[in-house]
C-alpha cells in the first residue's frame, strides 16, 4: 500500500468515528422521547386515577358513616396506583439509564475497534515512511 492509500484510509477511520459520535448523539436526544412514549401514558393514566382516588378518599374519610365501604375500598386502589405509580416512575428512570448505558457502550466499542485500526495504519505508515527514507539515503 502507498503512503497516500494509509492517509485515506487514516482519514476515513477518522470520518466514521465522527459519524459514529454524530450517531450517538441522534440517538442519545431521541432516548428520552422514546422512553417517554413507552412510559408517560401509564403514568400520565395512573396519576389521574390517582390523583382522582386521593379526592375521593378524602371525601369518603369526612363522611365516613355513609361511605364505610367506599372508604375501603378506596384506601385499596389508593395505596395500590401510588404502589404502580411510583413503580412506572421508577421503570421509566431505569429504562432511560439502561439505554443511555446501551448507547455508550456501543459508541465506546465502535470507537475502540476503529482505534485499534487507526494504530495498525500509523504504525504501516510509519515503517513505510522509515522504507522510504532508507531508499533515500
Amino acid at each position: 500500500m502507498s503512503e497516500e492509500e494509509y492517509r485515506t484510509q487514516v482519514s476515513d477511520l477518522k470520518d466514521e468515528i465522527t459519524r459514529i459520535e454524530e450517531d450517538t448523539t441522534k440517538k442519545e436526544a431521541g432516548a428520552e422521547k422514546k422512553i417517554e412514549g413507552d412510559w408517560d401514558a401509564k403514568i400520565n393514566d395512573t396519576k389521574e386515577k390517582y390523583d382522582v382516588a386521593v379526592v375521593e378518599l378524602k371525601e369518603a374519610k369526612e363522611e365516613a358513616s355513609k361511605w364505610v365501604k367506599k372508604r375501603d375500598k378506596l384506601i385499596v386502589e389508593e395505596k395500590s396506583l401510588k404502589t404502580q405509580y411510583d413503580k412506572y416512575l421508577k421503570g421509566k428512570e431505569k429504562a432511560l439509564k439502561d439505554l443511555l448505558n446501551d448507547i455508550d457502550q456501543e459508541k465506546k466499542s465502535k470507537i475502540k475497534e476503529k482505534d485499534k485500526q487507526i494504530k495498525i495504519l500509523d504504525k504501516k505508515l510509519k515503517k513505510l515512511e522509515l522504507e522510504k527514507l532508507k531508499t533515500q539515503q
